[in-house]
């Protein structure tokens, strides 16, 4: 599988089954809302490589009020200049159940192009669900699969860190780069952690990394999230063969919640 760019911001990202239910939901409140929007610089020790920005707005999809969900990420300085890139993931969900209606991938990294729609149909069978992909077609898939970035809002509104175990491991199924992708996530327990903006108290999580060209065990990755009713992803550490790549979130707009976790600003 070819990991494009963006997709070192949102690995992370799956497709977590409800740790939470909807009581818990109604009581607890959701950890986003639309107008969200999170900022990130990507960086090589003092080399700025990359910006991204992630934010999710109301829209309408199909005559239904839906969320659109957007990460799009680009290179700056001397990487634009070597390589250019310019990536787009698009997610289009129903808020009444927070599962994807539609996705969209758009791929410019260098001479590359990649531009792909999946449509997710949840009516035509009550046990599972049609994706039509203008890629590969038609593909018959599990009921409630999502694509990698619905999953990571589902996942922050649904998953509760403190009634899992540290080491524990999740490996839920999601459908991305046009094929099903088997995710795998470890919880490695409470961190507060020194970033961009000041000192956070998070949770942290690694990802279990592919072996090959990039990582050489399955902890190479990992990722903070704040401990706080935000749940708000602050920093992605990659260690890979040519050293330490980061990703810090550096400005935050209309979060749902104060932000309690953040406990020295810079």
């Amino acid at each position: 599988m070819k990991y494009p760019f963006t997709i070192y911001l949102i690995l992370f990202i799956f497709a977590c089954p409800g740790s939470l239910t909807a009581q818990d939901i109604r009581e607890n409140q959701s950890p986003y809302q639309p107008g969200e929007r999170l900022e990130f610089l990507i960086h090589y020790g003092f080399i700025n490589g990359g910006n991204a920005v992630l934010y999710l707005e109301n829209d309408t999809l199909f005559e239904k009020d839906v969320h659109h969900l957007v990460i799009s990420g680009w290179t700056i300085g001397i990487a634009d200049v070597l390589f250019k890139v310019r990536d787009t993931y698009e997610s289009y969900i129903d808020p009444e159940t927070d599962l994807p209606m539609k996705a969209i991938r758009n791929i410019r990294e260098g001479r590359y192009r990649r531009y792909n729609e999946v449509v997710f149909d949840r009516v035509s069978r009550s046990d599972s669900t049609i994706l039509y992909s203008q890629a590969s077609g038609a593909l018959v898939v599990e009921k409630n699969i999502h694509d990698i970035l619905s999953g990571f809002y589902y996942f922050r509104k649904y998953h509760l860190p403190s009634r899992l175990e540290k080491g524990e491991l999740i490996e839920i199924p999601t459908y991305f780069t046009d094929e099903l992708f088997p995710l795998r996530i470890r919880y490695m327990g409470e961190e507060t952690i020194k970033t961009k903006i000041g000192k956070i108290d998070c949770y942290k999580f690694n990802p279990v990394t592919e072996v090959g060209r990039l990582f050489e065990t399955e902890d190479d990755m990992s990722v903070w999230f704040s401990r706080d009713d935000n749940f708000l992803p602050v920093k992605i550490r990659f260690d890979i063969f040519i050293g330490s790549v980061q990703v810090d979130m550096i400005k935050y707009n209309g979060l749902s919640h104060e932000f309690k976790s953040l406990k020295e600003k810079r």
